[in-house]
């Protein structure tokens, strides 16, 4: 059985926490509004008329709670985010990954209707709060995995020396 390497933080490592905790804090309140204020069934219900939905009035509850439900779980994956100021551990970063890469597709995802809908209605502050938050979360992935390529480890953690390796380099 081997144990994992020590590490040690690089240069970028406390760079890379704080950009991530910050960005989260971002991103929970963006996706907050999104969730709460800008969202409402007649809003859903206004899209699903625009996209030719068959019994809009009837459905719009139900895919209002679902989405509702989803940005929940974002906001959860956001706010676990804002533990890397004091955290530095694997699970932290793969979650953080996986909430910012999916978050990212956000204006993939979201049937367009939804957004001729959200400018109908409020204009372009509207968006804003989604532009932010899915914007920022593929910018924040592209960071974390740049990092994660560029290291090889998360958080950008380095191995640790060992007082072997110390030795051998100030020897040769």
């Amino acid at each position: 059985m081997s144990s994992s390497p020590a590490l040690t933080p690089s240069r970028w490592t406390r760079p890379l926490q704080v950009l991530t905790a910050l960005c989260s804090v971002v991103f929970l309140i963006g996706t907050t509004l999104q969730n709460f204020v800008v969202v409402d069934v007649a809003l859903i219900e206004t899209m699903m008329t625009q996209a030719g939905g068959a019994d809009p009035g009837g459905e719009a509850p139900g895919f209002t709670t679902g989405f509702r439900i989803v940005g929940c779980l974002y906001m959860l994956g956001n706010a676990l985010g804002i533990l890397a100021f004091w955290l530095r551990s694997r699970w932290l970063f793969w979650v953080v990954l996986a909430v910012n890469l999916t978050q990212g597709l956000g204006f993939a995802m979201i049937p367009s209707q939804m957004w001729t809908a959200v400018i109908e209605r409020y204009g372009v502050p509207g968006i804003l709060p989604s532009a932010v938050t899915d914007g920022g979360a593929a910018l924040l992935a592209a960071v974390l995995i740049g990092t994660l390529v560029r290291y090889r480890r998360p958080w950008a953690l380095l191995p640790a020396r060992t007082d072997a390796a110390t030795t051998k380099a100030s020897v040769g």
